[in-house]
């Protein structure tokens, strides 16, 4: 398993009953997860701090349970980088820690690369963490995404980390109609991260299913891959859909095309209580 362990202001304090036990920088936080099928006893005095709970719907989505003064948002830093938290309707908070081992991945690239110009595309880009690194390790970001709202959040924490005059696409669009555009113009990219949703819906109601769209977008992504292109990163959070079977996808469509390599594994989130890591979703990568 892959550990983002590099974290300072995020801390994964315990795990039980469904739920994690958080702290984002000075705020306490307790959200449920549904991996979380132990039940350990909570011996941790941070259960009964917390500023708030995330409580779930038996109809969908849910809503949080304030116990404490705390503000709107607040940000927390990784490296040198600065991301706005706020807590959300369906108990996510604008950051995936886990995912850090994957920015840090793909930065170390970048900065490896020895090439003048290193151009990134960020598929289903969210608040922009993974964009934000790439730009800071010296990359050109064209970042996609179908929330109006997810795209101005990642604006707006690249003026926080103060990279906002680096160069960066923002982009309000359905991914599979860019990149179909992107083959049109013979726009190649030297490295695509792509975190796609099980199920979404792009800005012109555009329905997207994972297990029914991904092959096809993998194919088209393959495209627009420069000659000298150094990474593909596949994310997924969706049960049923394992590392290896990602890994299998990401060697049968680009390997015999740019050799290279492929490798695959869950990432995961070091638990203070327990010293044990948590599991949080699986990547497959493809590098030259």
């Amino acid at each position: 398993m892959r550990i983002a362990d590099r974290w300072k202001d995020y801390e994964l304090i315990d795990a039980s009953g469904s739920q994690r036990l958080e702290r984002w920088k000075d705020i306490i936080l307790i959200r449920p997860d549904p991996q979380v099928i132990w039940d350990t006893e909570k011996r941790h005095p941070l259960w009964k701090q917390a500023h708030a709970m995330y409580h779930r719907s038996n109809t969908g989505g849910g809503s949080w349970e304030v116990f404490k003064k705390m503000p709107d948002r607040w940000q927390i830093n990784y490296g040198n980088l600065k991301f706005n938290i706020k807590p959300m309707g369906f108990k996510h908070t604008g950051v995936f820690p886990e995912q850090g081992v994957n920015w840090d991945f793909a930065a170390e690239k970048i900065r490896k690369s020895g090439l003048k110009e290193f151009k990134v595309l960020n598929l289903f880009g969210y608040t922009g963490c993974a964009t934000l690194s790439c730009m800071a390790a010296g990359a050109t970001v064209c970042h996609v995404d179908a929330s109006k709202g997810m795209v101005q959040w990642a604006k707006e924490n690249a003026v926080s980390s103060g990279i906002e005059k680096l160069p960066v696409r923002w982009l309000v669009d359905d991914c599979i109609k860019f990149v179909q555009r992107e083959k049109r113009r013979g726009n190649k990219y030297h490295g695509i991260i792509m975190d796609p949703p099980s199920y979404g819906r792009g800005p012109g109601g555009e329905v997207w299913k994972l297990e029914e769209q991904l092959y096809s977008l993998v194919l088209q992504c393959r495209d627009i891959l420069h000659e000298d292109a150094r990474f593909f990163i596949l994310n997924s959070y969706t049960t049923g859909l394992s590392s290896g079977v990602m890994e299998y996808l990401l060697g049968v469509t680009l390997c015999p095309k740019f050799k290279g390599r492929v490798s695959a594994d869950e990432i995961g989130l070091p638990v203070t209580q327990s010293g044990f890591v948590l599991p949080c979703g699986s990547t497959a990568i493809w590098e030259r």
